[in-house]
Parts: C-alpha cells; sequence; structure tokens
C-alpha cells in the first residue's frame, strides 16, 4: 500500500474512531464494543478475494430501472453507481404499479425524477427535495419540487405538513454525513408501514453516517424480557431490518408491529445422537 493510501485511511479511522467516541460519551454502553468494532475493520482490511468456482451466471430478472438508466441518450441526465440499480430491484419492485408517494432528495439535472415516474407508474406520485430554487422547473403533474436545505430541520416540518406520509425516500442529495442523519432522523417517522428508506453515496471507511445506522442495528437486537419470549421495543415495532450495501443504506419499515419474539421448540429430541457402535 502507497504511503498515501496509508494517511488517507488513517485520517479516515481517526476520524470515525473520534464520531465513535463521541456518541460513546452519550451511551456508555458503547463502549463495550469499541474493541470489536475495530476489530471487524481490521478483519475486512485483511480479507482475501475468494477464487470464483464457476463462470455461470443465474439468469437475471428483467431490471426496468436499469434498462431506463443505460438507454438514457439524451434529455435529463442521471448520474447513479451502476451497482445500485440491484439493489432498487431488490427493494423497490413491491410497489410497481401501486399508489406510491416517493421522495427523492437531490434532484439536479432531473432524469431520475423521469425514471421513477416510469418504474412505478401513473399511480406513483415523485416528491423531489433540492437546494436549488430552479430545480422547480422539473415541476408537472404527479412531480412535486420542494426547495430547502435537508439539514434544516424547519424545512423538514413544511414539507411533512404538505405530504401526509412517504412510502420510499432516496437520499441523493448533499452527501454530508450531518446532512444524511438529520435527514434520516426526520424521515423515517414520516415513512408508511412498510416503507422504504435508502441513503446513496455512503462514502469512505469509518463513515459517520454508517456509524449513525450502526447504532440503530444495536438498538434492532435489543433483546427485552423473558429468553423465549421477547417484548419489541418501539424501534423494533416499527424498523423491519437494516441492509449495507457499497456506498447504501437500506432501512425498511414493518407492515405491521410484532406482538412478541418468539424462540420456538419443535421436535422431541434435544441432546446429540449417541453414536453407534461399531
Amino acid at each position: 500500500m502507497k504511503l498515501a493510501e496509508r494517511v488517507h485511511r488513517f485520517r479516515a479511522q481517526a476520524r470515525g474512531a473520534l464520531s465513535v467516541v463521541s456518541a460513546s460519551l452519550r451511551d456508555p454502553r458503547s463502549w463495550r464494543v469499541l474493541p470489536e468494532f475495530s476489530r471487524g475493520g481490521v478483519y475486512a482490511d485483511s480479507l482475501q478475494d475468494q477464487p470464483v468456482a464457476s463462470d455461470r451466471r443465474p439468469d437475471e430478472p428483467p431490471n426496468p430501472l436499469w434498462d431506463f438508466f443505460v438507454n438514457r441518450d439524451e434529455g435529463p441526465g442521471i448520474w447513479k453507481w451502476e451497482h445500485y440499480f440491484e439493489v432498487y430491484q431488490r427493494h423497490l419492485r413491491q410497489f410497481v404499479g401501486e399508489p406510491v408517494d416517493l421522495l427523492e432528495i437531490g434532484i439536479f439535472s432531473g432524469g431520475s425524477l423521469d425514471m421513477w415516474a416510469d418504474y412505478f407508474g401513473t399511480e406513483c406520485h415523485v416528491h423531489g427535495v433540492d437546494i436549488d430554487p430552479s430545480c422547480t422547473n422539473y415541476e408537472r403533474e404527479n412531480v412535486s419540487v420542494y426547495v430547502g436545505d435537508q439539514e434544516d430541520r424547519t424545512f423538514w416540518a413544511q414539507v411533512k405538513r404538505k405530504v401526509r406520509a412517504f412510502d420510499i425516500v432516496i437520499d441523493d442529495g448533499g452527501h454530508t454525513t450531518e446532512q444524511q442523519i438529520v435527514t434520516l432522523e426526520e424521515v423515517l417517522p414520516h415513512l408508511r408501514p412498510g416503507g422504504v428508506y435508502i441513503g446513496e453515496d455512503v462514502h469512505g471507511t469509518m463513515n459517520r453516517f454508517t456509524a449513525f445506522a450502526a447504532g440503530l442495528v444495536t438498538r434492532l437486537n435489543e433483546d427485552v424480557g423473558d429468553w423465549n419470549a421477547m417484548e419489541p421495543t418501539s424501534f423494533q415495532r416499527s424498523v423491519h431490518s437494516i441492509h449495507f450495501y457499497p456506498y447504501l443504506v437500506v432501512i425498511e419499515k414493518r407492515l405491521a408491529p410484532p406482538s412478541r419474539f418468539t424462540c420456538a421448540r419443535h421436535g422431541t429430541e434435544w441432546n446429540p445422537i449417541p453414536m453407534r457402535p461399531e
């Protein structure tokens, strides 16, 4: 590894460590996992590519979002990492053809507004947020644009008064960690049951937004009550799952809150089966 790369990695790790320490001061329980947090990062750095067993790949189902993207030869531009499209299809395809309110933060050239409207269909209303007032030029039937700073909680209060709730939120906005954290804090309670949040362009090791999302994971694993019948916390009743991908964080809301988490047993034999004599 070149010296410049080592210095860059050290600085990123130092910033991330300071972020974790700062959070730990507010929640003393976090101190207990700092060694394992560091251990996981060291292990990830040491993990080598696995040999490819076969060049065969299963046939992938059609992905209309990818088709729209690669065939966008003219008109308002779309700027996305190509590996995002498999993630979009995995988490959003259940909304196709349904009445859906989608919020995209970060409009830029407006091409993705067209892409979402094409993908989800005529029952979709696309809501765009951008700090640039000229983005209001993209407003049309079933496309609304709100101008403001995504780090401004007063702005979010205004947006949420205008829109009852969202089914999908895609944060492709300013990309600073504080913007991403504030946005998630404001929109997650405003997602409908079964809704999906996607935070894009979460770059760098020891990213502060990644640390924030990892803090959510610790609460997703919280256990309260009897071992065989845990009482879900408010967060567990609301959030179904949290997914990490390269540069992406995806959070899915629950359709219905669980009454409890039950660890059930089925069967009659529980001890290891004795070895038969030779």
